[in-house]
């Protein structure tokens, strides 16, 4: 994998080397994390970022003038602006107790995708039903569902979907007291009868894992995110947000049947 890497980071310096930060695409970009300095077992890929590098990020997000940070409830997207949505998937401990924090120094909301199972068994790295709720209450923190069970939604039957979709809703409005009505796809797996039954069960806002930017005419239940992981560094993130990376997109498989 490592080599895939080093040749997906020599084509996007090469395309940021190009068109620099000055020519980048407008729209609505959204960044998607998972955990935050946490030490996850099994985390060969990386999703657990560094607390000094994602507070490093964050800083740039806040002090740069050419974006603008938005909440992802956020209905109106710009195609004359460069927005920046924070999003973080599964429902780790740390979004509350290390990402809020730095969040809310910098004055950036962000939306948590939770995958229900987890809390309901007590998963270690999860959040607890009284975590969540307390996490739902912090100010610019939206809560969404990421499933019940962290499975393929592609793959469910018709009834298995909508018990994924409509279970983990109810649970979740049942903890925190509040509407939900975003979702994230676990695994990226989407297809029009996922995204039709997410509609159905009412949700309003769909997140993908594919890379790239949101226009106003995109779906908004078919939602491109740019995942930021362990390995980027200043110069990569700078080039996922810029757009650089978004090439990436015709390598992932999430959408192929949409």
């Amino acid at each position: 994998m490592k080599w895939k890497r080093v040749i997906a980071e020599g084509i996007s310096e090469g395309l940021f080397f190009i068109k620099g930060h000055q020519n980048y695409q407008k729209g609505l970009r959204i960044l998607l994390y998972h955990s935050i300095d946490a030490k996850l077992p099994h985390d060969s890929y990386g999703i657990s970022v560094k607390k000094e590098v994602f507070t490093r990020q964050m800083a740039a997000l806040r002090g740069m003038e050419d974006i603008c940070i938005v909440s992802l409830n956020n209905r109106h997207v710009s195609d004359t602006a460069l927005q920046i949505a924070i999003t973080f998937d599964d429902g780790y401990k740390d979004n509350l107790y290390t990402a809020a924090p730095i969040l809310l120094k910098y004055r950036i909301p962000f939306t948590v995708f939770v995958s229900t199972a987890f809390i309901q068994k007590k998963v270690p790295f999860y959040l607890t039903p009284q975590e969540l709720k307390e996490l739902s209450s912090v100010d610019g923190v939206t809560i969404g569902s990421h499933g019940v069970n962290h499975i393929p939604l592609a793959e469910c039957g018709d009834s298995a979907l909508w018990k994924e979709l409509r279970e983990s809703k109810n649970y979740l409005e049942d903890i925190t007291g509040k509407p939900i009505t975003a979702v994230s796809y676990p695994y990226g797996s989407v297809n029009r009868r996922v995204r039709d039954t997410a509609a159905k069960a009412g949700y309003i806002i769909g997140g993908c894992s594919m890379f790239g930017i949101n226009k106003a005419s995109r779906d908004a239940l078919l939602l491109y995110r740019t995942e930021m992981i362990a390995s980027d560094s200043e110069k990569v993130f700078l080039q996922k947000l810029y757009g650089a990376w978004d090439w990436y997109k015709w390598g992932q498989k999430a959408l192929t049947a949409i």
